[in-house]
């Protein structure tokens, strides 16, 4: 069925406007600041009078933990939740079980999408020590980049060699693919570790997490990724920069030196400090961790100076079991996906929120026919309204399999009122479409 956006504040990429979306198929057929009247019969009205029209989000970072942690999180679940927030894309990160470092894990993860998820998706392939000679034998059409864990993390997916990582930026150079970068120093981690372990004992306070992954593991590690990607002339893109360091010196540098390089933000490091610790717990650990003020702070002034290129969630849900302990025992990571866009548009303008989790995913990663309200474009977008009396979140809204938030009783003044995905109409005020299906991103 067609559908007619009437009358909503349509978020262009220059420019706010009054105005008609009119969407036939799956894509978005006519945009106009007119009334729109010659459109089918058939056509659904949506009347988005009061409320704001934007390209749906595109989430470069996720955990969806499918396939071999499904107790957690699967593609239904996160998907769901995704179109509950107005997410409408995703990229998911190669660390589940098995971890996705081969061409058939690759596609073992494409065919469990088709098959569940609601929303479109793509997927890293994960770089190890061993796999660069998949490089060239991977499908740029339908995969975004080789994700590249410089810190520790799951598996067999540390890379952290010297000659390794020189292979790793060079292959993936001379295959025109983006590395996207975990940046921590191992050695680093492990040393705080050692003398966290040696005061403190086996399992810390939450709190010593970010002295144990602390900044100077992060810029020591963000920039040797960046002198290898001058070195080979990669694209890198840096992923949830926590620290000021990264926020000020590194993206100076990067435009100074002319070094092929940008930087992604995510949710936790954008809304939390260190004094969150002590009221939300290990629900707010996660890795690189949650630094200082001072760092949240510099970062949000990146973003508003337009340093940073993309916000994304680094959405990585755990069973709430596994978020028991503290700063060694407890496991890193938090679900962010289905409420980032009302978070993020209660701290920046519209505008500024669209370009961030829509335009530019769309532009970096050559996402093809979405990331835009644009005519011709795939018709995926999120209306919002923002309401007249702030609503608090509640466990009861939370869609991810997990059950939990770690926004749990904040209060937001943003609602995601509809969710389009290829013209579906996924979300309308509140009621869910399950038989919705995503699409296979295409990268141009």
């Amino acid at each position: 069925m067609n559908k007619l956006i009437s009358n909503g504040k349509i978020v262009g990429e220059d420019n706010v406007f009054v105005g008609d979306i009119l969407i036939c198929g799956d894509r978005i057929s006519k945009i106009s600041k007119d009334k729109i009247t010659d459109f089918p019969a058939d056509t659904a009205i949506v009347d988005a009078t009061g409320c704001y029209v934007l390209p749906g989000v595109i989430d470069t970072h996720v955990h969806f933990r499918e396939p071999g942690l499904t107790h957690k999180a699967d593609m239904e679940s996160e998907s769901r939740a995704a179109a509950f927030g107005g997410v409408t894309s995703f990229f998911d990160m190669p660390n589940c079980n098995p971890a996705t470092v081969t061409l058939e894990a690759l596609e073992q993860k494409q065919c469990l999408a088709a098959e569940k998820s609601h929303i479109n998706y793509a997927f890293f392939l994960g770089a190890t020590t061993k796999n660069t000679d998949l490089f060239p034998l991977i499908d740029k059409r339908k995969t975004p980049g080789v994700k590249l864990f410089m810190g520790s993390s799951t598996g067999n997916m540390l890379v952290d060699g010297d000659d390794c990582l020189a292979d790793v930026f060079k292959t993936a150079a001379d295959n025109g693919l983006i590395v996207m970068a975990h940046c921590e120093d191992n050695d680093i981690i492990k040393e705080q570790t050692k003398e966290v372990k040696q005061i403190y004992g086996d399992d810390a306070d939450v709190a010593l997490h970010p002295v144990i992954r602390n900044r100077e593991a992060c810029k020591k590690s963000s920039l040797k990724a960046m002198v290898l990607a001058k070195e080979y002339n990669t694209r890198l893109h840096i992923a949830h920069i926590s620290t000021k360091e990264e926020a000020e010196l590194f993206t100076q540098s990067a435009k100074e030196l002319n070094i092929p390089v940008t930087f992604e933000a995510c949710l936790p490091h954008i809304i939390f400090n260190d004094s969150d610790y002590a009221t939300r717990g290990t629900r707010i650990k996660c890795n690189p961790a949650v630094k200082t003020e001072d760092d949240r702070l510099a970062i949000v002034k990146a973003i508003n100076e337009g340093m940073i290129a993309t916000v994304a969630t680094d959405h990585a849900p755990h069973a709430i079991e596994e978020k028991q302990g503290g700063c060694l025992k407890a496991a890193s990571g938090m679900p962010m996906l289905q409420f980032s866009l009302v978070a993020m548009l209660d701290r920046f303008d519209i505008q500024t929120v669209s370009r961030l989790m829509s335009n530019n995913p769309a532009k970096l990663f050559s996402i093809k026919d979405r990331g835009f309200l644009q005519e011709g474009f795939k018709a995926d977008i999120a209306i919002v309204r923002r309401e007249e009396k702030p609503w608090t979140l509640t466990e009861e809204l939370i869609q991810s399999k997990c059950g939990w938030s770690p926004l749990t009783g904040d209060t937001f003044n943003w609602k995601v009122v509809h969710t389009f995905c290829n013209g579906n109409h996924i979300l309308d005020n509140g009621t869910f479409n399950p038989t919705a299906k995503g699409e296979k991103i295409e990268f141009g």
